[in-house]
């Protein structure tokens, strides 16, 4: 474990830069007094063009250093999905997804600097939507998080559309946003959920961004491993940059 230090540090970073670049974004596009509000006054455009950015963010981490070393999950339930398919250890699990968390507070204190503006959208925290209530946030972040892992299980399991993984994340997350924001504010990770909490002090429905993507997660794999998706295996636990892994971690086998 202690030599694999610059995977988990990777993890950490990964996650953070999500937060802050990712969030910054949100902030820009629906803080007040932001000029974005005034150039798109479409609400429903603002949250195609968010959805796309904050996906391509997470993309762009994927094919990073960073994300060469760590896989860049960057969210939990990404790495319970690899663990329940049985490509990762559990104790490569917990270190992952602590590095994520606190990855997520460090790269949410930074956006302070936003100041009025960041404060204004409680620095891009996922709230359920007022006419929706707990339930209806639920089943949203159930059903996002659901087409997340599905998406990336059906990339990462063909070879010929594997190298293209992070493609999938800036439209994924434009639809999603789009369409579910309204809802639950598409969170699909508990960790991006987590930040903004932690530095607005804003806990709102907190349950529902575990609950929810847990959940989703849970279905998808069920979904997979029970249907003819099962077919192909899912070889390696990254998201990119497949062939570097000098320790092994990400093509381990779970013994059946």
């Amino acid at each position: 474990m202690k030599d694999n230090w610059i995977i988990f540090i990777s993890e950490f970073i990964g996650t953070a830069l999500l937060l802050l670049v990712g969030l910054s974004f949100v902030i820009l596009d629906f803080g007040e007094g932001s000029p974005v509000i005034r150039l798109i006054p479409d609400e429903g455009l603002r949250r195609l063009i968010t959805g796309f950015l904050f996906g391509t963010t997470g993309a762009l981490i994927a094919v990073s250093p960073v994300g060469k070393h760590s896989g860049a999950h960057i969210n939990p339930v990404v790495t319970l999905a690899f663990w329940l398919m049985g490509k990762l250890r559990g104790t490569h699990a917990i270190f992952y997804i602590v590095a994520q968390l606190a990855g997520a507070i460090a790269g949410t204190a930074v956006l302070v600097v936003w100041g009025w503006m960041g404060q204004s959208t409680e620095f891009g925290a996922t709230l359920p939507g007022f006419a929706y209530g707990t339930g209806g946030a639920l089943l949203g972040e159930i059903a996002t998080t659901f087409a997340l892992i599905m998406g990336l299980f059906l990339f990462l399991r063909q070879r010929t559309l594997r190298s293209f993984t992070p493609l999938l994340f800036p439209f994924l997350y434009a639809i999603m946003v789009y369409l579910e924001a309204p809802i639950s504010g598409t969170s699909t990770n508990p960790a991006r959920s987590l930040g903004p909490e932690v530095i607005s002090g804003d806990w709102s429905a907190w349950w529902v961004y575990w609950i929810g993507p847990v959940l989703g997660t849970f279905a998808a794999v069920g979904v997979y491993k029970n249907t003819w998706l099962r077919g192909l295996e899912i070889e390696v636990a990254k998201l990119f940059h497949f062939d570097h892994d000098p320790h092994g971690i990400f093509r381990w086998r779970r013994s059946r």
